[in-house]
């Protein structure tokens, strides 16, 4: 059943479609219904593009998350919205790319990063490190990787969320939630924010500090997600995302290690003076380019 998006209360019905509604030359004769409960549009997304969205989502605006999980993306059954799947697929091929990129990155010999003893190595040491790295590190390892990890990521919550052996349920902390698709529905909506490196396109940012930030970014928007659409405070919300996490990163850490490259960090970790050097490098770049 549809919620207004402002006060989260039930609704029969979004908007009243008027007769002439298919024909383009008569406008759209679709009203929007106004809330009995607060006296505002019931759901103003009805009547916004796919941008407004985005821009929203990346706000983090309670409002357009309502609108996706309640009144847009849930299905009867609890069935995955053919909308949501594409969204996976494109999150995952996206960190399969940047994690192949960032093992490669740290892994080969001479790259940025690596110390002057490695730089001195023998021509001879050197080959052999760069096949050994990128047969380790091929796109089928990226591939595995990233795909255990949401798994793992999507399956922790899922049980947090959805199973009635739930410690969070145990505690009295959180009520089993009986739609264990739409909470993976949620993770994928609010991870969203992944696609910003697209804009690698246009603007080169690979510095540790955007890595971090995007990630930070990320974690944001699931714990909105997980609010909203279970209806739980921020504290419960915090620890379904961090164990989420724990549970990535245990077996994204577990896979390197089987493929011999326990020593290397997929996910751009960096400690907060790298980042603030970043940032200050990223900062003095553009006001050269302004003052030019």
């Amino acid at each position: 059943m549809p919620i207004c998006i402002e006060c989260r209360h039930p609704v029969k019905t979004l908007w009243t479609q008027y007769s002439g509604a298919g024909d383009p030359s008569s406008g759209h004769n679709i009203r929007l219904t106004v809330c009995k409960n607060c006296g505002r549009f019931c759901d103003k997304y009805v009547e916004h593009d796919f941008v407004v969205l985005f821009i929203d989502l990346v706000l983090i605006k309670p409002q357009v998350y309502r609108h996706l999980l309640h009144n847009t993306l849930m299905r009867e059954g609890d069935q995955f919205d053919p909308s949501i799947v594409r969204l996976g697929t494109l999150l995952l091929l996206f960190d399969v790319y940047l994690t192949w990129a960032r093992i490669e990155k740290q892994t080969v010999p001479g790259a940025e990063g690596s110390t002057g003893e490695e730089r001195a190595t023998s021509c001879s040491t050197r080959l052999l490190g760069v096949t050994l790295v990128r047969s380790r590190s091929s796109p089928l390892s990226s591939i595995i990787l990233c795909t255990c990890s949401t798994l793992a990521f999507q399956l922790s919550i899922r049980f947090l969320t959805s199973s009635p052996l739930s410690p969070l349920n145990q505690l009295g902390m959180l009520r089993t939630y009986t739609r264990p698709n739409s909470v993976s529905t949620a993770l994928l909506v609010s991870s969203s924010t992944k696609l910003f490196p697209i804009l690698m396109v246009i603007w080169d940012y690979d510095v540790p500090a955007a890595a971090r930030s995007l990630g930070w970014a990320v974690v944001l928007n699931n714990v909105e997600a997980l609010k909203i659409l279970l209806d739980c405070g921020y504290p419960v919300a915090l620890v379904l995302a961090a164990a989420g996490a724990v549970a990535r990163w245990i077996v994204g850490r577990a896979i390197l290690w089987v493929v011999g490259l326990e020593g290397v960090d997929s996910v751009s970790e960096s400690a907060v003076a790298a980042d603030g050097r970043a940032i200050m490098e990223v900062v003095k770049e553009w006001a050269g380019r302004l003052a030019w």
